[in-house]
């Protein structure tokens, strides 16, 4: 069977790990430190803490906000539940936006005729590591005072306009998880703009106190200064990302020729009508950090998952929109309210990509996929 995900783990990893162990193994430790520099000299972006999660940078970010119940924000439906929840948790509404079928990021036209007196925040994502049109979304924010949390969590490594993702948003969250490019096992990091505010999220991610300036040198005892909880991951896990963060070039390129290869190979197919292969807006450099495709109907793109499951390759769809989710549902959303969402989220499948797919491997499922249309190459 090739699985549709593998994380990249060498000596490299498994040496930081051991290493690490009979450390300071709890957050905050030299591994910590050493990751937050590593992300820093490839993403430029100063202002980072490292987290638990991506879940727990939107909780993050969502408390930075300010918001209060009945507050709403602004996010595609076509993403995660952690997207939601960040701001459910605090009493805010979400409010789902249409996707761009192009590239199943929100689609900015849109997202100005749902603001109303109660919008806070907008919220969008970075579809498979293609950065959205976060210039529109900000143009637009800044219009109604409002703060954008840009859910990263597919997109480190990616580039907008030239800029790392996540530079230009209030908020910018990453993911460590398994399934993500760089990983170690659970993980996260938040991008916070404001310095003033970096000083706020440095508390709430100690539990509500002054803990971090107290290892720094600049206060002689630490307390409780404010609310927060534990957003500290182990040194542990940030030893394995240490290493994933000095293969980041490496893993990048493969990842980008794996895509390629995949791109080159379904090319045929798209020009017979047969499927689609993503589309890269021009302001966007991707990261490889999915490649999917669309079928032209759902009932073909369940019978191709099918069949290449039969023939041991892990294909998968991707999110159940979360408007038409049972939980969605009990905001008072049907279905049939964001029609491209459903539609195209219904007709995409992801094939497996991760560093250490063979060529073989991909030539397999390349021809498996020509096989399914009768079209062997």
């Amino acid at each position: 069977m090739i699985p549709f995900c593998k994380p990249s783990i060498t000596e490299l990893e498994l040496n930081y790990a051991k290493k690490a162990v009979t450390g300071r193994i709890c957050g905050d430790g030299p591994f910590t430190e050493t990751a937050t520099r590593l992300f820093f000299d490839k993403t430029g972006m100063s202002n980072v803490l490292m987290v638990s999660s991506c879940t727990h940078a939107l909780e993050l970010a969502a408390l930075l906000c300010g918001l209060e119940p009945e507050d709403e924000v602004i996010i595609p439906s076509f993403t995660f539940s952690s997207t939601a929840n960040a701001f459910i948790l605090r009493g805010a509404k979400p409010v789902f936006c249409e996707i761009d079928p192009r590239t199943m990021n929100i689609d900015t036209n849109r997202i100005e005729e749902l603001i109303t007196e109660k919008t806070k925040a907008i919220c969008p994502i970075d579809y498979a590591g293609v950065c959205c049109d976060i210039d529109s979304v900000n143009y637009i924010a800044e219009r109604y005072n409002l703060k954008v949390v840009l859910d990263s969590a597919q997109s480190l490594g990616s580039k907008y306009k030239g800029r790392p993702a996540g530079f230009d948003s209030d908020y910018a969250c990453f993911s460590f998880h398994e399934t993500k490019n760089y990983t170690c096992g659970e993980g996260g990091a938040i991008f916070i703009k404001s310095n003033e505010e970096m000083k706020s999220a440095e508390i709430i991610r100690e539990k509500g106190t002054d803990r971090s300036s107290f290892y720094r040198g600049e206060i002689d005892k630490y307390t409780w200064q404010n609310f927060g909880s534990s957003y500290l991951p182990s040194d542990i896990l940030m030893a394995v990302l240490t290493a994933q963060l000095e293969r980041f070039d490496e893993i990048k390129s493969k990842r980008i020729s794996i895509w390629e290869k995949y791109f080159d190979g379904l090319g045929e197919l798209e020009v017979k009508g047969l499927l689609k292969r993503p589309y890269i807006p021009e302001y966007s450099e991707h990261n490889a950090h999915i490649f999917y495709i669309f079928l032209n109907t759902a009932t073909e793109r369940n019978d191709l998952l099918n069949y290449l499951r039969e023939k041991g390759i892990g294909a998968v769809f991707h999110y159940i929109p979360l408007h038409s989710s049972p939980y969605g549902k009990s905001y008072g959303y049907k279905s049939e309210d964001l029609p491209l969402t459903e539609e195209y989220s219904a007709r995409l499948l992801r094939l497996p990509i991760f560093p250490d797919l063979t060529d073989d491997e991909i030539g397999y499922i390349i021809e498996s996929v020509h096989q399914y249309f009768g079209d062997s190459k």
